[in-house]
């Protein structure tokens, strides 16, 4: 524990957009047997440093010691939340990655302090501690808090709901239980994030784990998640349910205003039943303590003939956005959208956020389009996990979503790839930055010091 605070804490967004720009990227690798040989997935350090010799590529690597783990959304074990006034741990460092298997509900306890290009495995927490301890299987988000490590899980060990909200301790990461003291309605469950300036959790939905491990079943659409949780973050009591139409199908990705006197949020939808639409909501905290919401952003499906489309597009004759991931800069005022299913990674001024406008758009891959790259040519996948550094001017990609999912819209594989666009101006693709990942699937991005996805801020700027 030091004396002083982790200097890669910061106490509002705009001194963390000051700090010095990353030097390494961590990425999550999953491994298919799809070359009949099984092999652990791994933790992956990627070199983003200008100037260096290795930029763009893979100078570190962690295989986990088993297979079939299925990393999927990581993160740090402290970050800048730990600076606020309530925080019963101000002297944290930012030094482990706490790396989820969605499939085993295993939780890898990474240390990257001591030699950041060789991580160092140091603890695993089995699934079989993780049921006893918290009730909860199919551990799949952690976020820093101020309390402890919040992590979200989709189901329970039989796969099926209730899932929800898990609590780790800050120091010894053991799993302390439920964070739920009332759950009220809430059944389903994805992700988790926070208002902190307004003791607001928010929490949404994709589907239990009976429902999503074989992929998208179209007998399923209709049940699967369309609804955001309100909390009363220091209470731990659910306060709403906001439902946001049985059309609107899987409620993922929670991005809420980095300045904490902000009391609102993004929340993407991957697909609309009626249409093929893909949408971005925005919530709102109003004054009266409830939280409205309102569709700020719809993307359309894009035309195309049946023999271009996977098995499971061609009833519909289009090609679904299928929006992903989203990611908001650190000063709010840029907003990400990844449509994994269109190959396209938008980008909008989201200033105000009742009214974003797009300011631009770069193609790679997509289930038709198979936009290509300078370094690669022609693509599979497609913008899937988006990361953005805190200055807002680089953003990381990659093209794997989860694998059962990945075969069913890419039959025919995903050739891993991570690429980097410069944000600073127009959105554009760096033509010298293209990382392969043969035989392997990338997932999740974090970044050296914290991005703009992975911190929560006690100030305003």
């Amino acid at each position: 524990m030091s004396l002083k605070p982790d200097p890669t804490f910061y106490p509002s967004p705009a001194s963390a957009m000051e700090g010095p720009p990353e030097e390494l990227a961590y990425v999550v690798t999953l491994n298919t047997p799809d070359n009949g040989q099984a092999k652990p997935d791994a933790l992956t350090v990627v070199d983003v440093k200008d100037g260096s010799s290795t930029k763009g590529q893979t100078i570190g690597r962690l295989d986990m010691p088993n297979v079939g783990d299925e990393l999927h959304h990581f993160g740090w074990n402290a970050c800048s939340s730990a600076l606020c006034p309530w925080a019963p741990h101000p002297h944290v460092e930012r030094r482990y990655l706490l790396i989820p298997g969605l499939r085993s509900s295993r939780i890898h306890v990474v240390d990257v302090k001591d030699d950041p290009v060789h991580p160092k495995l140091v603890k695993v927490i089995e699934p079989e501690e993780l049921a006893r301890r918290t009730g909860y299987s199919r551990v799949h988000t952690v976020h820093c808090g101020p309390d402890g490590l919040y992590m979200s899980a989709l189901g329970n060990p039989a796969g099926d709901a209730p899932g929800g909200v898990l609590l780790l301790d800050h120091d010894s990461f053991s799993p302390l239980g439920q964070w739920e003291i009332d759950r009220g309605p809430q059944e389903l469950a994805y992700d988790v994030f926070w208002n902190i300036g307004y003791d607001t959790l928010i929490t949404s939905e994709w589907g239990t784990p009976n429902m999503v491990e074989g992929g998208l079943n179209p007998e399923l659409l209709g049940q699967y998640g369309r609804r955001l949780h309100v909390w009363d973050m220091r209470r731990r009591r659910h306060k709403q349910a906001i439902d946001l139409g049985a059309e609107q199908q899987m409620v993922l990705e929670l991005r809420p205003a980095h300045d904490p006197s902000k009391p609102y949020g993004f929340v993407g939808v991957v697909v609309s039943t009626a249409d093929l639409s893909a949408s971005v909501w925005l919530w709102e905290l109003g004054a009266d303590g409830q939280v409205a919401v309102k569709k700020v952003i719809e993307i359309p499906p894009e035309p195309a003939e049946t023999e271009q489309l996977p098995p499971a597009l061609q009833p519909f004759g289009a090609v679904p956005p299928l929006i992903t991931d989203i990611a908001l800069s650190v000063d709010d005022r840029t907003l990400l959208v990844s449509c994994w299913g269109t190959g396209e990674l938008k980008r909008y001024d989201v200033s105000d956020p009742h009214n974003p406008k797009e300011t631009g758009s770069v193609h790679l891959g997509g289930i038709v389009r198979r936009a290509g790259h300078p370094a690669a040519g022609e693509l599979n996948g497609g913008p899937q996990m988006v990361e953005m550094s805190r200055d807002g001017k680089r953003v990381y990609l990659t093209n794997s979503l989860y694998a059962s999912w990945d075969v069913q819209f890419y039959p025919e594989g995903i050739d891993g790839w991570m690429v980097k666009l410069d944000s600073d101006g127009d959105l554009k693709v760096d033509p010298d930055f293209f990382v392969e990942f043969s035989g392997e699937r990338p997932h999740q991005v974090r970044l050296q010091g914290g991005d703009a996805s992975s911190d929560s801020y006690c100030f305003p700027s």
